[in-house]
């Protein structure tokens, strides 16, 4: 006999609970702190590779720790100035000057608020693979060939060209000068260290090791007394500056628009990146979007240097065992704190060890491995690949950004119009013509190629059942075809799909 249950009875599973602060407070306190150590050297170097005050570099980070870190979005991902966005800095310094960067982020960020609002978040995920890794790839060349001269004690070109003639030369006095190989000593210690370190233990490991790096060649600088450039930071207030309005032109609105879609497009992406890191709540896309602009429409208002989502410092912040946002918007509190009371501390980090940092994370964007990968897979992706960074590199971000994304559109509309045209001989007076497939413009001089070429003296039997798509411009190609035969006198029979 089955008994049914009244429902009064019923059994619910109660709803999972997420832990309260004060079950994840320690976790997050702890991982605040590694992320702090990890953004500092960052915010610092992204500052002075872009040819801002490294002070602006700080502001920057503390708003994306504060601001944005309590705004909804994305829990767990870190925001603050980044090492993708110095080539847009220094090209947007050199043309319109340092008065208009806060004008251009600003700019950015109110752009970036509306699009969030219009529900654009999502269609970012949408870009071509081919194109982004492209943009990386290119940014990450531009960024180690800049790098190269601090790294080796040396004021880098303004000008990609004149970096790269200038590299015979560079290598000449990294190697015979006493500046140049003090700098490129603690340069590459830097990125040996880090590199060791991902080969000690898996408990020592939680000690991130870019900061153990940092700590390392700035400490065997100080010991050695190398003589070696040395950051200068001072009163974050006295960089501060409003925004400079009669600075407002089209070059300056251009900007704004390249620095809003780059920026958003980098912030989305980490964010797909650190969802696959961590098992919580995942990203809301159109307000992160909205976070983000909400952080660099506060950067613009401060004259700050623009910000996106960092993956470094968002897979630190997993890495640490972060849980909630609690982790993210003390880290800025961290980097505020330091800033008013320890400003000084940044004096003895050489310039060449942050180049370092920034040479290794050019290094992680160019991404060799998923280049070559990609270049086997797919050779026409491959090719979009290398256009995108090649231009990026030759021109500037936003012509090979968008060079990129017009040939990954006209390659989409290449595949999508495959067109299938089979003519068959039906005795000694028909022709069979057969089409399948997708009849585009971009197909039409192959169709009117084999249409034109039929005999005019046999009757035409033509099959368009086969097509799953016939646009307008192959459709009246056909039509007047097909008038011309007929108003000769000849037989042609059109069978279309019902």
């Amino acid at each position: 006999m089955t008994r049914t249950m009244e429902p009064t009875q019923q059994q619910h599973t109660p709803p999972l609970r997420r832990p309260g602060w004060r079950q994840t407070i320690g976790q997050d306190l702890g991982a605040s702190l590694v992320v702090f150590l990890v953004a500092l050297p960052l915010c610092v170097g992204v500052a002075v590779a872009s040819g801002v005050p490294a002070e602006l570099g700080i502001v920057t980070g503390i708003v994306g720790g504060i601001v944005v870190g309590l705004l909804p979005g994305s829990s767990l991902q870190v925001s603050g100035p980044a090492a993708g966005l110095t080539v847009l800095v220094a090209d947007a310094v050199a043309k319109h000057g340092l008065g208009a960067l806060g004008l251009i982020v600003l700019g950015a960020g109110l752009l970036q608020v509306l699009l969030g609002a219009l529900r654009c978040g999502t269609w970012f995920r949408a870009i071509s693979p081919a194109v982004v890794q492209g943009m990386l790839a290119g940014i990450g060349l531009v960024l180690i060939l800049g790098q190269l001269y601090p790294l080796a004690g040396a004021a880098q070109p303004v000008s990609t060209w004149a970096k790269a003639a200038g590299l015979p030369g560079l290598v000449e006095s990294a190697l015979t000068t006493t500046a140049g190989l003090s700098a490129l000593a603690v340069g590459v210690l830097t990125i040996v260290v880090m590199l060791l370190w991902q080969r000690a233990p898996r408990r020592l490991r939680t000690v991130p090791g870019m900061l153990v790096g940092v700590v390392v060649a700035a400490a065997v600088a100080v010991i050695a007394g190398l003589d070696v450039q040395r950051i200068q930071v001072g009163n974050l207030l006295e960089q501060i500056q409003l925004p400079n309005f009669s600075l407002l032109d089209a070059g300056v609105v251009g900007s704004a628009l390249v620095f809003a879609l780059v920026s958003s497009a980098e912030s989305l992406f980490s964010a797909a990146a650190v969802d696959r890191m961590h098992s919580g709540p995942r990203t809301q896309y159109n307000q992160e979007l909205i976070a983000q602009g909400v952080g660099n429409t506060v950067c613009g208002l401060l004259g700050a240097l623009p910000m996106t989502a960092v993956i470094v410092r968002s897979a630190a912040n997993v890495n640490a065992g972060a849980q909630t946002k609690a982790s993210r918007v003390l880290h800025g509190v961290w980097l505020l704190l330091f800033a008013a009371l320890l400003p000084g501390l940044l004096t003895y980090l050489p310039a060449a060890v942050l180049a370092a940092l920034l040479v290794h994370a050019g290094w992680k964007l160019l991404g060799l491995r998923s280049v070559a990968e990609m270049l086997r897979a797919d050779r026409a992706e491959g090719a979009i690949l290398v256009l995108t960074a090649g231009l990026i590199v030759s021109t500037d971000l936003l012509t090979g950004t968008l060079a990129g994304l017009l040939a990954a559109v006209l390659k989409t509309a290449w595949d999508v119009s495959h067109l299938s045209v089979t003519v068959t001989p039906q005795g000694q007076d028909d022709e069979v013509v057969v089409l399948r497939g997708n009849a585009t413009f971009l197909r039409l001089p192959r169709l009117l190629s084999v249409l034109e070429g039929l005999p005019l003296t046999k009757h035409v039997r033509l099959d368009l059942t086969g097509l799953r798509h016939l646009d307008q411009a192959c459709g009246q190609a056909i039509d007047h075809w097909v008038a011309r035969h007929r108003e000769a006198g000849l037989d042609v029979d059109v069978v279309r799909a019902d």
